[in-house]
């Protein structure tokens, strides 16, 4: 696959790396730093990634690894490689095809994305350019919003439209302090809005110059008051299974099963909320050890390279979540970007399999990973 950027050179990224570099030229600073900040000092962003540097592999040797296999399952839906996009706001601000561009690529790769409420393009034109892949894992990410009524609508919309699960954001009880942002005085530009909520009618929301009313309005809706027994009724709105994201403790992980949670995501964010929180692959292992096997966990956060999708199926998660790289593949090259994106993941994960000694992904476990140094 090729890539034209703007100044006409015929460039092939041969990794994520070089797709962020390639993503400043068609990116504005605004956009770019929206994109790729963290809280505060930045601390938890990079220990996201210095996390899996920090881990090392034990290969085994003289295994057949001749036919290798990267096939999962997340409940119940087939994938062809563990790996789904995560929720990710404001897509249309990479490229104008933003989140359809997006879907499409996961559907066509046989991986899973997670809408966001925040999307630039709406629950149900996601859905409709995804008809020829009925069978796509497609989730929709929400919160438990002030207005009950703004939930309600929000869900009955994304089981209407065939999404598969909703994906409850619950490490954002309020929004986390981007300095970047706060500077540039991040707002959408005028010709994009937030399309989930702009399509339910009855809401007053007010549209200030910039659109940002919109935005406004949704940091304004995440409510602090939201606990553990609000998810009873959030679970009573449809027959959709209910996946937590944003634990990075046991003793939550136990507490979101009882809940009723069928999936977990050990994730900090993206070291967008708490700087100084724990890296997401830290935290992994006490979950692990804390669900014992009762619900499926997913993780995201620093991955980068097919290896650390192995390091993280080693250390327990049957899947990962990925967002920054695939913002960089859709601002460059829009779907192909973002196809080209899933298929170097793909391609790393199935390399590095087969230097581990490893043909299936149930070959992958704990054997594989060294002792942490004392």
């Amino acid at each position: 696959m090729t890539v034209v950027p703007n100044d006409h050179r015929f460039l092939q990224p041969i990794n994520l790396f070089e797709y962020e570099k390639l993503a400043k030229d068609h990116l504005s600073q605004m956009t770019l730093d929206y994109y790729s900040s963290g809280a505060w000092d930045e601390i938890t962003l990079r220990d996201n990634c210095a996390a899996f540097e920090r881990l090392k592999l034990r290969p085994r040797v003289l295994v057949n690894v001749s036919d290798r296999n990267l096939t999962t399952s997340i409940l119940g839906q087939p994938l062809q490689l563990p790996l789904l996009i995560a929720p990710m706001a404001f897509q249309c601000l990479a490229h104008p095809d933003g989140e359809i561009a997006t879907a499409l690529a996961a559907a066509s790769a046989g991986v899973g994305m997670v809408l966001s409420t925040m999307a630039t393009k709406s629950i149900e034109e996601v859905a409709s350019a995804c008809d020829k892949f009925p069978d796509s894992l497609r989730w929709f990410q929400l919160y438990i919003h002030k207005d009950r009524g703004l939930t309600r609508a929000l869900v009955e919309k994304a089981y209407k439209a065939g999404y598969k699960a909703l994906c409850l954001t619950v490490d954002a009880p309020v929004l986390g302090q981007r300095e970047r942002d706060r500077r540039n005085e991040f707002a959408l530009p005028s010709d994009l809005h937030l399309a989930n909520l702009a399509t339910i009618s009855g809401l007053d929301i007010s549209h200030e110059k910039g659109e940002s009313g919109l935005f406004t309005y949704f940091a304004q809706q995440l409510n602090p008051a939201v606990t553990w027994d609000d998810l009873q009724w959030l679970q009573s709105l449809s027959p959709l299974p209910l996946v937590i994201k944003g634990i990075l403790r046991g003793d939550d992980a136990v507490r979101a099963v009882e809940y009723g949670a069928k999936a977990i995501v050990v994730s900090n964010h993206g070291g967008r909320q708490l700087d100084g929180a724990i890296a997401s692959l830290d935290a992994l292992a006490e979950i692990v050890a804390a669900v014992d096997g009762k619900v499926e966990l997913l993780l995201d956060g620093g991955i980068r390279r097919g290896t650390d999708i192995l390091k993280a199926l080693a250390l327990g998660a049957k899947a990962v979540l990925i967002g920054r790289p695939i913002l960089w593949g859709l601002a460059v090259a829009g779907q192909i970007g973002v196809s080209h994106v899933i298929s170097l993941l793909q391609d790393e994960l199935n390399q590095g399999m087969a230097l581990s000694g490893c043909a299936r992904l149930q070959d992958i476990d704990p054997t594989l990973l060294a002792p942490p140094r004392l």
